[in-house]
């Protein structure tokens, strides 16, 4: 059996996620102790022209000695992608990919000029100073990754999105019989309820944001943006807080 057709089944077993683990690993604390699995919903689409077709979703977590972005990899290169298409690829993970990982997904980025990744993120993993995950993440967006943190206010869904595929100003997907893609429909969401309502077995219950949800969103979106600054821009505004005395 090929490496695909494992994954497939695998994914087939497990296609939607139980509430509680969304809720506990997607739980976007500022310091998330305890949480050391990776959770990684994802959707993949095909583009022809102005339209696209989705070939696939459902989520993976990380194996015993294998990061579920490794997983992932192996599991989509698997497909002897067409290089006559375009596709898209869009994740949602619990944790932004660590230093190894980031080199991984950029070395797989630049093998597959005609494949684009988005990566929307929970919590930030390791990004403080003097850590390599920072750079990272860095190396990661200059391969053309486009990354970001997981929004729950419509506002923030608003800024820097400009896909009308997915998601868009809100759009989410109606889950179809086990096993099927998702069905889009234009109703208003962000990331955290397009998860719940995607790839969550969430018994027609309504996402609830916990306490700090938003708040801990736009800190880790402004952590991300001074993360993927230009070093240059980082030490212009260094200069300025000592000149300033801040």
């Amino acid at each position: 059996m090929d490496s695909k057709c494992k994954f497939s089944l695998l994914l087939s077993c497990s296609i939607l996620m139980q509430r509680r683990l969304f809720l506990y690993n997607f739980r976007n604390l500022r310091k998330a102790k305890g949480r050391r699995e990776t959770y990684l919903c994802y959707v993949v689409k095909r583009r022809n022209s102005a339209t696209s077709c989705s070939l696939d979703f459902g989520y993976l977590r990380n194996q015993m000695g294998c990061h579920v972005e490794v997983l992932f990899l192996r599991y989509i290169a698997a497909w002897d992608l067409d290089p006559g298409h375009c596709y898209r690829i869009t994740w949602f993970t619990s944790w932004s990919p660590c230093y190894d990982c980031s080199q991984h997904i950029a070395s797989f980025l630049r093998s597959y000029p005609n494949l684009t990744l988005r990566i929307f993120m929970a919590r930030l993993y390791f990004c403080e100073d003097r850590k390599a995950e920072p750079e990272g993440l860095r190396r990661l967006h200059k391969a053309g990754a486009q990354i970001a943190i997981m929004t729950f206010k419509g506002e923030l869904c608003r800024q820097g999105r400009d896909d009308g595929e997915l998601r868009g100003v809100g759009e989410t997907q109606e889950r179809g019989r086990r096993g099927q893609c998702p069905i889009e429909h234009p109703v208003h969401c962000t990331d955290f309820f397009y998860c719940w309502n995607t790839f969550v077995e969430n018994r027609e219950q309504t996402f609830k944001g916990w306490e700090g949800l938003h708040e801990n969103s736009v800190h880790l979106a402004r952590k991300l943006r001074r993360i993927l600054m230009p070093l240059y821009e980082v030490d212009d505004l260094r200069d300025a807080f000592k000149i300033l005395g801040l």
